[in-house]
């Protein structure tokens, strides 16, 4: 079926709804459906439809909490919001174990942004440099209205920097600027600055008789997600005895070996460190999510910077082993915020931040920090020792009999006989049949 739809981002929700139910076999059946995921209460619902264009309803995603993460000495149960459920298990089991020795530990290594304006240079390189001093004070100046209640709060813009690219692209330059944003994401903060600056660069351009006329082209102002220098660091350390019996059979000294060689294959292999570093994202992006921050900018990060030191793609993670002290570190480049966005608006983020005890932007990055080695701790030790599809495909058990559609009589039995056997769809689908035929 063809349907052009016009005006659809004008149409009330209740038009927009009818609009796409006729893409559907059954269009009455589609729009209850749709209805049926609203939120029951009306303004609640109201707010949420703002949050994004041409809504229509609402997608849930599981609201999990993973308890007992010990982390500087403070415990916290840490809201995730992800649809598998051996992340929350993995991440749950993780902490438990940590919590009896220490612990996580974080480190704010920095929290710089950063923003950049792409322009071309069609003119003398060096009549720039020579100027770009005097530029640069009314970049600062001319955009005071915007950053004055950034700079109350102690942050604002750190530096401004010009940077020659014409070696890569001819006439390709930037304005390269770094950002403190305190407690905010900053995304708007930081577009804001730079869109300022491109004006006040062109309007001085043009009055300045030494340069051509047409020497100054602006691109685009933007913020960049690669904030190599807003990271943290997240680690956990015990003495290799402590390890002893982690896995049944396995010695402490043993299973930090393998877990030792296990993270050094993804600082190698990019092909294991990109499953390695999802790994890592399947905490850290539940957490983001929970507490209303941008896990697209936030994954996107930590990819390009597992990339840019010169040797290729690699893991996030390191591990050591030294004088018997077996530690576990991420280092995580992450930018997130407690003020903006949807922070103060999606009622189950509030509850997020209240439940963590209201943490400020650099506890955040922690907490978000710990989720992820927690889940990569979890998935390096199931690895290299039971392997990882035996805890995975008993969690997703409850998954594969809803996608049978078992009957709920027969989930108890399903789960007893699966207890020390493998699963799988097939394995499942052949004893629900065993079932039936009982």
């Amino acid at each position: 079926m063809e349907i052009l739809i016009e005006g659809f981002s004008k149409k009330n929700k209740q038009e927009k709804l009818e609009a796409i139910a006729q893409f559907f076999k059954s269009p009455e059946k589609t729009l209850e459906i749709f209805k049926s995921f609203d939120h029951p209460t009306a303004e609640v619902q109201e707010v949420i439809n703002e949050f994004s264009e041409n809504t229509i309803s609402n997608f849930h995603l599981p609201y999990s909490i993973a308890p007992n993460f010990l982390i500087n000495g403070k415990t916290f149960a840490v809201p995730m919001v992800i649809e598998e459920s051996s992340v929350v298990a993995a991440a749950s089991k993780s902490a438990k174990f940590w919590y009896a020795l220490g612990g996580f530990h974080t480190e704010i290594v920095d929290t710089e942004k950063v923003g950049q304006v792409h322009f071309l240079w069609h003119d003398d390189i060096q009549k720039l440099t020579n100027r770009f001093d005097e530029l640069k004070q009314l970049f600062i100046n001319g955009s005071e209205d915007i950053t004055v209640n950034m700079r109350n709060r102690g942050g604002g813009i750190k530096d401004i920097v010009l940077k020659d690219l014409s070696d890569k692209e001819p006439g390709l330059m930037q304005l390269f600027v770094t950002f403190e944003t305190i407690d905010s994401m900053g995304a708007n903060f930081v577009n804001s600055c730079l869109e300022r600056f491109a004006e006040i660069f062109r309007n001085w351009h043009q009055n300045q008789p030494e340069f051509k006329k047409d020497g100054l082209e602006i691109i685009m102002s933007i913020l960049s997600n690669l904030t190599p220098n807003c990271v943290v660091k997240c680690w956990v350390e015990t003495d290799v005895k402590n390890l002893d019996g982690i896995v049944p059979g396995i010695s402490g000294k043993e299973f930090a070996k393998k877990f030792h060689t296990a993270v050094r294959i993804a600082q190698v292999d990019p092909y294991r460190a990109t499953t390695h570093n999802k790994g890592i994202y399947n905490g850290v992006d539940a957490v983001v999510l929970a507490t209303g921050n941008d896990f697209r900018a936030v994954e996107a990060c930590g990819h390009a910077y597992a990339s840019i030191h010169g040797n290729g793609y690699s893991s996030l993670t390191n591990c050591t082993i030294e004088n018997d002290t077996f530690r576990f570190e991420l280092t995580l480049p992450i930018a997130m915020g407690v003020v903006g966005g949807l922070t103060n608006l999606h009622p189950l983020v509030k509850l997020s931040h209240e439940l963590l005890d209201f943490p400020n932007a650099r506890e955040l990055m922690g907490i978000a920090a710990a989720a992820g080695l927690a889940n990569n701790f979890g998935a390096v030790k199931s690895l290299t020792t039971t392997g990882i599809q035996q805890g995975h495909m008993k969690m997703h058990l409850f998954n594969i009999m809803n996608q049978l559609e078992v009957k709920k009589e027969d989930r108890e039995k399903i789960v007893a006989y699966f207890k020390d056997k493998n699963v799988s769809v097939s394995a499942v689908r052949t004893y629900v049949e065993s079932l039936q035929l009982a």
